[in-house]
C-alpha cells in the first residue's frame, strides 16, 4: 500500500489518497452541498473540487488523528505541503501516525515551502511585505457574518509553521525517523515510484525522505 495524505487536487494514481477538506464531504451529500452554495460558504473552484474529489476517489481523512489504514500497512507515506499548515503539537501527531502505518523500513517522503529560498529572496530584495506575504503565515481575518461562517466550516488555510531542510530532517529524527535527509527535484530512494509526481510544485519547494525506524 503507498499513501499520499493531503493530497488536495494533486491525488497520485493507484495510491491510497487522503485529504481533511470539507468539499470531500461534501462530494458524499449533494443536498448538504447544494444548500452550501445556496447559502454562499462555497465558492465554484470549491465546487469544482467536489467534483474532482468525487471522481478520483479521494478519501476524507484528518490525518493528524489518524490516518484510516492498518498498522505497519504501508510501503511509502508522501505528504506534498501539508505539514507547514499543522502547528508544531500537530506535526509530532501526524509524525506519529506515519510511523504507526507504515512498515520497517517504509519511506516517508515530504515535500514543503522552502523557508530557506524565501529567506533568500528577502535578503536581495529587501522587501518585507513581500516575504511575510510568501510564508502566508499570515493572512486577512474573515470579515462580515457569511466570512466568519464560512472560516468556521472550512477552518484555516493559512500555514501554521515553516521548514528549511535542516529544521525537517531535525524534527523527523526527534520523531523516530532514520537517514532523513534532503533530496533534489526528481530523485528518491523509493523503489519504482509509478505515478508519483517526484516534481511537484518544485519552484518553491523542499524534498525531504526518510526511512521508518
Amino acid at each position: 500500500m503507498r499513501v499520499n495524505c493531503g493530497c488536495g487536487a494533486t491525488p497520485t494514481p493507484a495510491w491510497a489518497n487522503f485529504d481533511n477538506s470539507i468539499s470531500i464531504v461534501l462530494a458524499r451529500h449533494k443536498i448538504v452541498c447544494d444548500l452550501a452554495r445556496m447559502f454562499g460558504l462555497i465558492d465554484q473552484p470549491q465546487l469544482e473540487y467536489v467534483k474532482f474529489a468525487k471522481k478520483n476517489n479521494i478519501r476524507h481523512a484528518n490525518v493528524v488523528k489518524r490516518i484510516p489504514v492498518p498498522d505497519s500497512s504501508v510501503d511509502v507515506l508522501y505528504s506534498s505541503h501539508m505539514l507547514e499548515h499543522l502547528d508544531d503539537f500537530e506535526a509530532r501527531l501526524f509524525l506519529g501516525e506515519a510511523r504507526r502505518v507504515l512498515r520497517r523500513g517504509g519511506v516517508l517522503r515530504i515535500a514543503v515551502p522552502d523557508l530557506r529560498a524565501l529567506v533568500d529572496v528577502y535578503m536581495q530584495s529587501g522587501d518585507a511585505d513581500r516575504f511575510v506575504a510568501a510564508t502566508l503565515l499570515a493572512v486577512p481575518k474573515s470579515r462580515g457574518f457569511a466570512g466568519r461562517i464560512k472560516s468556521a466550516i472550512i477552518g484555516a488555510r493559512h500555514h501554521h509553521w515553516m521548514y528549511d531542510a535542516e529544521s525537517l530532517c531535525a524534527l523527523l529524527s526527534r520523531n523516530g525517523f532514520l537517514e532523513p535527509t534532503r533530496v533534489r527535484a526528481g530523485e528518491t530512494r523509493i523503489v519504482e515510484p509509478g505515478e508519483l509526481n517526484l516534481y511537484e510544485r518544485h519552484e518553491e519547494s523542499l524534498y525531504v525522505e526518510a526511512i521508518r525506524a
